[in-house]
């Protein structure tokens, strides 16, 4: 258990896709103005990223690989997700129409969101270079990611709002002030390399 729960951690903290890997940075800048979208964007996001996986796993390791399609992944992973993400949106479009709206454009976006497929390639990669890292551990590492993913949209939904009562300077309002609050927030979770090799290293 101790293994796994160092995967969770790691994808949290260490390895967070948003602000260690810098994948998945649209939705992270155009969806977290707003605490309820970031929310719900990020629930969309670990929903998707945990079936992608359990659907992924078993179709890489039974059928592309036996059979020397390996060079299909990318192909195969990014119709799944597709597939995915419409199931997502027609669950909110009829179950909450609000967040729905909400979201918008930024919705079907999670097909091309670059943090979902290299989650899914990132086990991949790890499976094929660790016996342990298994079924179990690729899941656990899908979950964590999408809890790294949430935590950093909850995090900057509540820089972005305090900013807004700040006085910037106008020559920094939008999107400068934004990138720079961004990169304070990825700098803060460098010290947790330690902490996580500390405990589980």
């Amino acid at each position: 258990m101790k293994y796994y729960i160092a995967i969770v951690l790691t994808a949290i903290l260490t390895e967070n896709f948003v602000l260690s890997k810098f994948l998945g940075i649209c939705p992270f800048l155009g969806v977290s103005k707003k605490l309820n979208t970031a929310v719900g964007m990020s629930a969309a996001v670990i929903f998707v990223m945990a079936m992608a996986t359990a659907v992924t796993y078993p179709i890489n390791k039974y059928l592309l690989l036996p059979h020397d399609l390996a060079y299909l992944q990318t192909i195969v992973f990014i119709l799944v997700i597709a597939a995915l993400v419409q199931l997502v949106e027609i669950i909110l479009k009829r179950y909450i129409p609000a967040l729905y709206s909400a979201l918008g454009i930024s919705l079907p976006l999670i097909t091309t969101n670059c943090a979902v497929l290299g989650v899914v390639l990132l086990n991949v990669e790890k499976a094929a270079a660790d016996v342990q890292f298994g079924f179990a551990a690729s899941m656990f590492n899908s979950i964590g990611a999408g809890l790294g993913f949430m935590l950093a949209m909850v995090m900057f939904s509540g820089v972005r709002s305090k900013m807004e009562s700040a006085d910037i300077p106008k020559f920094m309002q939008g999107l400068p002030i934004t990138l720079v609050a961004a990169s304070l927030v990825s700098v803060s979770f460098l010290g947790f390399g330690g902490v996580i090799e500390n405990i589980f290293g």
